[in-house]
């Protein structure tokens, strides 16, 4: 019994209690809490730029309108892609790339349809054509070239006016560089036929569907025409390929060709086509 009364007594380690957890977590969420609210109140959350590039017809008023967020809103109020949704939702606008810059900066890069023709309003003021159909007037005080071809005589509803503007906004742009003026030139047989002129003083006859596989050409058509000391007159770029003096009737009736009508040599690797239904056999040349 002696010895045991000598042993040291092993004092147990005092267990801390779950309460004193919960108020370091407690203290934690507070200054947390304390921390964020002190941000969103201050000015670094705020939005204070928005840039606006890459925009040349479309005004920068017109996408700060469209957007939802203003300078001096909350910077997360808003995601980078709810952002460009809205821009891209602008008629003229073909995509958008919003890009948000800590702290305050929001950078929109705009991409507008391209330009791909030109006509004139009443008041005879030039207006841009975009691929999508919009039409943009242009300021005469600033330096307008036309470098692309005219559109006269189409109604601004019409559908097939679109199509065009979409198949020539597909080309190859030299395609188009001697191309004055297309007018519209429908038969009951071609509803999507057109009428286009030269600067070279050629008068094309085609429909808005050929154009992709006929236009590539029309230099070639037109180089094998002069070596022939032929230098003007109606090409048919259709099913055939045909070339009419402008003083014969198939010159002045582009409805009709008669015994005078040219075969076109075709262009290198142009495929052969095959005589139009409403052209007689034997008015066609054979070689």
């Amino acid at each position: 019994m002696q010895a045991e009364e000598r042993l040291p007594v092993i004092k147990k380690p005092k267990v801390r209690g779950r309460g004193s957890k919960r108020l370091l977590v407690f203290l934690l969420l507070f200054f947390i809490t304390l921390l964020c609210v002190l941000f969103f109140q201050s000015s670094l959350s705020k939005i204070t730029k928005i840039e606006i590039e890459g925009q040349e017809l479309l005004a920068p008023e017109a996408i700060g309108q469209a957007i939802t967020v203003k300078n001096g809103d909350h910077f997360f109020s808003q995601s980078s892609a709810t952002i460009a949704k809205q821009v891209r939702a602008l008629k003229m606008v073909e995509s958008a790339e919003v890009s948000k810059h800590f702290p305050g900066l929001i950078h929109i890069q705009v991409h507008e349809f391209p330009k791909v023709a030109y006509q004139f309003d009443p008041n005879n003021q030039p207006q841009a054509i975009l691929a999508d159909g919009s039409v943009v007037s242009i300021s005469t005080q600033t330096n307008f070239v036309l470098d692309k071809p005219i559109l006269s005589g189409w109604a601004d509803s019409d559908p097939l006016k679109l199509k065009l503007c979409q198949v020539i906004a597909s080309l190859d742009p030299s395609y188009l560089a001697d191309i004055s003026e297309i007018k519209p030139d429908p038969t009951e047989s071609y509803p999507d036929r057109i009428k286009m002129y030269t600067r070279s003083k050629f008068e094309v006859i085609t429909v808005i569907s050929y154009l992709p596989d006929k236009l590539q050409y029309l230099d070639s058509y037109i180089a094998n025409l002069k070596e022939n000391k032929i230098n003007t007159g109606v090409l048919k770029l259709l099913e055939a390929d045909t070339h009419a003096p402008f003083d014969t009737p198939a010159g002045k009736d582009t409805s009709k060709i008669d015994k005078k009508t040219q075969s076109v040599t075709p262009a290198p690797n142009n495929p052969k086509k095959d005589v139009p239904k409403d052209v007689p056999k034997d008015t066609q040349k054979r070689p």
